[in-house]
């Protein structure tokens, strides 16, 4: 089986998504598509036509009004049905970078800790009112992308919240409950000291101490609640607060590192590049080709 990974180019960067619409006036796709994959998660809306969305364990057949979600990194490929005219728009989205601290409990939901997102398919692909809601956010995000009026990054941000904020409305089912709810909650002043003190030299020992748990405990709770390690997540929140600050400040890359808490620069740019695949400065760069 052939298989390769799809290199996805954000529209914005800081905005972490691409949604464009794809149509197709001909023959029907072949069977033996080729199975990719890539870490955001894909959305597709069918506006017409048919299309055959697979992932190694099912097929999920689309038409008119319809949707599904791949999550990050699942194999998957579209396939064309019928030579009917076929329409669709397909939406990328690193969700991680719209989970603010509002939006923190739900870490473990759409960073697909638990379960991978496509687990919804199963209601959405006909359910009539997820999929208007759905076709509506779409519409909205396609044109704050195209129209680049003033404030667009906004009102993106606001529609992919939108978008996050209709699944979890309409799981029915509970495949997007949080989960350690309590557990979770014990972790707010964590995250808050978090955010405060990206700038200084957070120790682990330190932090359990304000949890009130031991070194040990407290490293095996955060990764078991939050999915990830403490370091990793704090790692996270730092390149996301460099990647501020390298557009909103004309600071120098040592004076940015600095701010966020990296005193060697060879680590920091590694992190960078880890979480965006570039340096810092390739990533104002592309920004500014947008």
């Amino acid at each position: 089986m052939e298989v390769f990974q799809e290199p996805i180019e954000y529209q914005n960067p800081i905005l972490c998504l691409k949604i464009w619409q794809l149509v197709n006036d001909g023959i029907e796709y072949p069977i033996d598509w080729i199975w990719h994959f890539h870490k955001p998660v894909e959305f597709i809306l069918v506006e017409q036509g048919r299309l055959d969305v697979h992932i190694p364990d099912r097929v999920y057949h689309l038409k008119a009004g319809e949707s599904c979600v791949i999550g990050s990194s699942q194999l998957h490929f579209g396939r064309k049905i019928s030579e009917e005219k076929l329409v669709y728009h397909v939406l990328h989205v690193d969700l991680q970078a719209y989970l603010d601290s509002a939006m923190q409990m739900y870490y473990r939901v759409f960073m697909e800790i638990d379960r991978s997102l496509d687990s919804l398919n199963d209601f959405m692909e006909h359910h009539a009112g997820i999929n208007r809601e759905i076709e509506c956010i779409f519409a909205d995000i396609y044109k704050e992308m195209n129209e680049r009026t003033k404030g667009y990054e906004i009102a993106t941000s606001i529609h992919v919240k939108r978008l996050m904020l209709t699944l979890l409305r309409h799981d029915r089912r509970g495949l997007l409950e949080r989960q350690d709810t309590s557990d979770a909650q014990l972790l707010l002043p964590i995250l808050t000291y978090v955010d405060m003190h990206l700038g200084d030299k957070i120790e682990l020992q330190n932090v359990s101490d304000l949890a009130h748990m031991s070194y040990s405990y407290f490293s095996k709770f955060f990764k078991k609640t939050m999915g990830v390690s403490f370091t990793e997540y704090v790692n996270q929140k730092r390149i996301q607060k460099a990647e501020r600050l390298l557009l909103t400040e004309n600071w120098s890359i040592t004076n940015i590192a600095e701010d966020v808490g990296y005193e060697n620069m060879a680590h920091f740019y590694k992190m960078f590049k880890r979480y965006n695949g570039c340096t810092p400065k390739e990533f104002v760069s592309k920004l500014r080709k947008v």
